[in-house]
This record gives structure tokens, sequence and C-alpha cells, in this order.
């Protein structure tokens, strides 16, 4: 009997073969239901149908892809290949039935998904904004390898069909139409009745435009792929992401040839996927995982944010709440902080929302309220304006007072204890940290701070507002910094004392990029702004030893603070970096070691004070709150994959050269193969 796969029929002679992975919240295309539909398929090949829709009995989705699990159990490459060879003979099986079939798409269509909907004859997608197609393989270190290499070319033609693979990005339902990777698009109440038209209508299948077709032919493969590779050489380094220049490679030599590419695929899937660079991202897809299953442990469900600070930080996360369909109210004492809110707010609903009503109901949900009248009716209220501790302690105290018993009180300090703030309330085990980082729209992360006071319960409904906004949770422990400018500050102080040493800022920032940092140090300095850095440094040197380069100083004393005054370590015109010429330069043989190690070091010191749980919980916050090079999978799993004596040797051969900043911290010696 079928656990997965259920066939119906109905009196146009057609068949209805429903998908509804047993024990499980999403589709995905395990081993299990990949032989499941195997033996149905067989039993279809047998029955006499006019046509055959296949649909998910799923709400959130079609399919959401493969079974990414079963991936990270594969190291053997001709494994992956015999594998994936046996798909391509699924689908296969799939595209040659003796009737037309149409795959009835809703919600996510995601990799393994969409290449199983494009071996049907005909695609028809739910219109609405919940249904999104992609293909994420390029995120995890593949591209697509169950046929979506050769199939998406023929739908979309190479050009649309390489760009959309390579992005990664999720597309609409409209926008998949447009670019022919669906044939038809319907309102959910006209869907099923759409499919029966199209069905029994049997149009030809729909193929890429002619002049799409030429592009394929191999003088226009050997010419265009060049400019593929340079192109997206610009995003990534091909030494750290393969995949890419290996999807490319894959259609420049056998774009031609279908059958050629199929082989192809297989072979060339079997070794990304086993790779370093594949398994590494498997991990932090994973450890992304862990965040969001996080939120899933409260029945709390925020409707009413209160924010009080309309500054740039507090005015972001306002406007994000609201964009992620929450009623807002923002408070602040000045009238111009709070219009400078609603103008940055309306241009992140009009960038991010895909229609003028849409945009318009987000602005509706934000309310300036400078008297703050939200405070009593919100089920969350979040501070976030300067760094005084005193300042913060008198609002709390009437906060507090006005706030709903049950209200979740919170602060978005980026230094200040959580003991110190609620000493002013009455019941200081209400209050959270919820730790936003700027770009609020950007950054996925969301530190949750707690103390020893903290209420369980209540950092479990700060885990369900963290995934309520569609950000990652992350708890750490009340102490300085936290754990992201805990482990950053270190960072961007050694980069800094490099310049002061004499080294051009481009040089030290260049030796992080091709670490794999999505950026240099000092550039990261200039736009989070050199004052910021200061200030946190200073709030940081006394607890623990952080040395602070006159030159940082002397820049902000100089009122040169970076990006927002147009001048810092570099200088910008119209909030672009103004890239400074530097000639030939010799770049210190360990440049890369002593930028990377004080961030090691520091990381290893804050899983020995328990700022996090475990190692897998620090590379997941060090990844998503600073960008730590995501093709490594972390600081502890780089530590631990580059072999553990190896890196304390570096580590003291540094200390010999440099001074005491790289003095191994005794939480090296606890490390047992991170």
């Amino acid at each position: 009997m079928n656990r997965h796969w259920r066939v119906e029929t109905d009196n146009n002679g057609l068949g209805w073969l429903h998908f509804d992975l047993a024990e499980s919240p999403l589709n995905i295309l395990s081993q299990e239901a990949l032989d499941e539909l195997d033996g149905t398929l067989g039993r279809l090949e047998r029955m006499q149908l006019n046509g055959l829709v296949i649909l998910s009995d799923k709400e959130n989705g079609f399919i959401a892809g493969a079974d990414v699990k079963e991936f990270r159990e594969r190291r053997d490459p001709q494994q992956v290949e015999r594998q994936i060879h046996r798909v391509h003979r699924l689908f296969q099986r799939l595209e040659e039935l003796p009737f037309p079939s149409l795959a009835l798409l809703h919600g996510h269509c995601l990799g393994g998904g969409l290449e199983l909907a494009l071996a049907c004859t005909y695609r028809l997608a739910r219109d609405d904004e919940a249904t999104r197609l992609s293909f994420p393989e390029v995120r995890l270190g593949l591209f697509p390898g169950y046929g979506g290499s050769v199939r998406s070319i023929e739908r979309m033609g190479p050009l649309p069909a390489l760009r959309f693979m390579l992005g990664g990005r999720s597309i609409s339902a409209r926008a998949a139409k447009r670019l022919g990777l669906v044939d038809q698009v319907a309102p959910a109440r006209q869907l099923h009745a759409a499919a029966v038209w199209l069905l029994e209508r049997h149009p030809p299948p729909r193929k890429a435009p002619l002049g799409q077709r030429l592009l394929n032919l191999a003088p226009a493969r050997q010419l265009l792929a060049p400019l593929l590779k340079r192109a997206t050489a610009k995003r990534v380094n091909p030494r750290h992401y393969p995949a890419p220049f290996a999807l490319i490679d894959h259609w420049r030599r056998y774009g031609g040839d279908r059958q050629a590419l199929f082989d192809d695929e297989a072979r060339q899937l079997g070794q990304l996927l086993t790779g370093d660079t594949s398994q590494n991202l498997l991990r932090v897809f994973f450890l992304q995982e862990r965040l969001k299953s996080l939120g899933g442990k409260s029945g709390f469900r925020p409707r009413h944010v209160h924010l009080v600070g309309g500054g740039i930080m507090g005015g972001d996360i306002a406007a994000w709440c609201a964009l992620k369909g929450l009623r807002v109210t923002l408070q602040d004492r000045k009238a111009s902080y709070l219009s400078n809110a609603m103008a940055r707010a309306q241009q992140l609903f009009r960038r991010r929302l895909g229609s003028p009503y849409q945009a318009q109901a987000a602005a509706d949900r934000l309310l300036p309220d400078p008297r703050g009248y939200g405070v009593a009716r919100a089920d969350v209220i979040i501070e976030a304006i300067f760094e005084d501790t005193a300042a913060k302690q008198a609002l709390f105290r009437e906060l507090e007072a006005q706030a709903r018993p049950d209200a979740l009180l919170a602060t978005n300090t980026s230094s200040i204890p959580l003991e110190t703030l609620g000493e002013a309330l009455k019941r200081p085990q209400r209050l959270l940290g919820l730790h936003f980082f700027n770009p609020v729209a950007k950054m996925q992360l969301l530190e949750l701070v707690h103390g020893e006071q903290t209420e369980p319960e209540l950092l479990a409904r700060g885990f369900a507002f963290a995934r309520a906004i569609d950000r990652l949770p992350l708890p750490v422990k009340s102490s300085p910094g936290f754990l992201i400018n805990r482990v950053l500050m270190p960072y961007l102080m050694e980069a800094i004392e490099l310049v002061e040493e004499g080294l051009p800022p481009t040089v030290v920032d260049q030796a992080a990029v091709e670490f794999g940092m999505p950026m240099g140090p000092v550039a990261l300095a200039d736009r989070v702004g050199l004052d910021i850095c200061l200030a946190v440094a200073e709030k940081l040197a006394p607890a623990f030893g952080l040395a602070i380069p006159s030159r940082l100083r002397q820049l902000v004393e100089e009122h040169q603070l970076g990006l927002k005054s147009g001048a810092g370590f570099y200088r910008y015109h119209q909030g672009k970096q103004i890239k400074p010429h530097v000639g030939h330069y010799p770049r210190p043989a360990d440049l890369t070691e002593r930028l990377i190690f004080r961030l090691l070091n520091e990381a290893v010191a804050c899983l020995r004070e328990g700022v996090v749980e475990d190692p897998d919980l620090l590379d997941a916050g060090v990844v998503f709150g600073t960008g730590f090079a995501p093709f490594r999978g972390g600081p502890m799993h780089y530590i631990g994959s580059g072999g553990l004596e190896r890196r304390r040797r570096q580590l003291y051969q540094l200390e010999e050269r440099h001074g005491g900043q790289f003095h191994a911290d005794p939480g090296w010696g606890n490390l047992r193969g991170v």
C-alpha cells in the first residue's frame, strides 16, 4: 500500500496523482518517496488515461526539493552518480508517459520538485504571492541534478535558464510564466478547471524561442560561456564556490547534446556533492534549520509591536515588523526622527513588496506614535534608544508601569548587560534582549539575550517573535558584547592595527575577501561607522583587555566617521567608495592569519564562557551574524577541519611574532574534535 502517493481518476478520464509525504510537514523527494513513485508510474503506464495531474496535498507547497539530509550521508562520488542516474530514468519515464501530464503548482516549488515538474508536459501555477519557484542548489554548492540543467534550457533557452540557476533566487508564478518555466497561471478558484482544460486541449509543449535555441549551438556556447564566467566571478570566487563555474562549463561542453548533458550532470554532481564546499554549505543549511526550529516551541503569536526610538535602528526594526505583517507603533520625542523613519519604511515597502497595494497595506500597519499610546496594547515592546544606561533604565520604569503584564519587554542594546537594565524593573526577569544588526532588512540573525533571571517562557516567546518576523534567533548569554560584537571587534581592531603599521586598507581588505569574508574589515568598519566601532570597542576594552588603535581615535576626533561622513579609512562620493590607487604592495605572509585568528581566538573564548551553548550554535551565529565564509562551515568547524594541533601551533607562532593579543585562550585546551 502506498504511503506517499495516491492516484484518483475522474469522469474526464484524467488521473490525479496526489503527493503527501507521510509524517512530514513538507513534501520532499526522499529515497523512499522516489522508490514509491517508481512503482506508481509502473501502474500509471498500464492505465488508459487521457492525462495525468500531479499535485500536492500539503497546504504549504508542491515539493520543497530533494531530501537534503540524505545528501550529507553520501561521500562516494560514484554512489551519488548512480543515484542521480536512477532519478534521471524515473523522470524520463514520467516524461514519456503515453498521455500528457501536468504539474499543478502552489506554494514552494523548489529544486528537485521543480525538476519533476519540468519532466511533465505542462506546468500550471497558482497565481498568488505564496507560489514561488526556484533552483536553490547553487547555495548548497551544487547545481540542479535531476535533469533541471537540461529541461530548463529546453523550456526557457540557455541564457534565461543559466541566469535562473546561477542566481538561486525564487520567482513568482507570473515571472515564471514570462520566462517560459510554467505554461499557465490561474487563481486558486480556477486551478482545477484550468488543469482539465489544458490537458483536454493538449497544445504542443512549450519550447524556448528560436533566438534562444540558436544560442545553444556550439559556436554561441563557446563565445558566451567565458562572458558568463567573468560576470559570475564578480560575485563569487571560483576557488571558494566551484558549482556556478562547473554549471557554465557543463553547458559549454554539452549544451547541444541532450543525453551528454544528462550524463555530465550526474558526473558533475557526484564530484560537487562530495566536495568540501558543498558539505560545508550543507552544514550551514542545517545550522540555519536549527535556528529556525527554535521558534516552534511556543504558542505565542505576536500581533502588535511597539518600538521606542525612531533612529535608524529603531525605525528600521519597526519597518521590518510592519513588512512582515505585524501592526507597529513607533514612538520618539523628535518628530523629525519619526518622519525620517516613515520615509525609509516607504522605500523598503516599495522595494520588497510586489505591488503598490501591498506596499500601502504595509505602510498602513506602521503608525507614528509620539506619545506612546501603543505601549498599553502591544504584545512586544522594544526599546531602541541611544546607548545610555540611565536613560534606558528611566524608560523601562515608564514602560513597565504602562505595559500589559504579559507583554514581552525587550531591549536592542548592543553592549549593556540585561542585569544592569533590569535593576530599574520590579520584575527584572521579564526583560529580554533582542539585538538586531544593521542593516535590519538584510541581516538575518537576531541575538536573543538572556540572563540568569530570564523566565524560560519569555525566551520561548522571544524565539516565536523572531520567527514571526523571519529572523534567525540565536540564544546568547548576557555578557559584554554578547557573541557577534565580541567576536567581531578584535578582528576589526587587528585590521586597523595593520593599517596603522603602514599597510594600505585595500591590501588588508583583499586578504579577508580572499579568505571568503563578504567584505574586508576596514571597509566594514567604515560602513558601520568609526564612531560606533570606537564606542563598542571602548565598552569591551575593560572586560577583555582590548587594545584600541590610536588611528581609530584620531579619525573619530577629526569627524571622519566612514561612509556616513564621506570619509574614513576610505573616501566616498554619493554613498560609493572611491577606489584608491594602490600599486604593487608586498603582502606580509601571515596577514590573513593575523586577521582570522583574532576572530577564532575570541570565538573559542565565547565557547569556554558559555556565551552560546555549543560549537554549532556559535558557528551559526558567526556565519549569519558576521558573514564568516559560509563555504568554510563556521569558525569552530574551520578550526577542527584544519587540524586542531595545527591551528594551536599557528596561534602560538602569531603570539611569538606579534604579541599578546594572540595569546591562546584557555578554551583551546577544552577543544576535542570540533
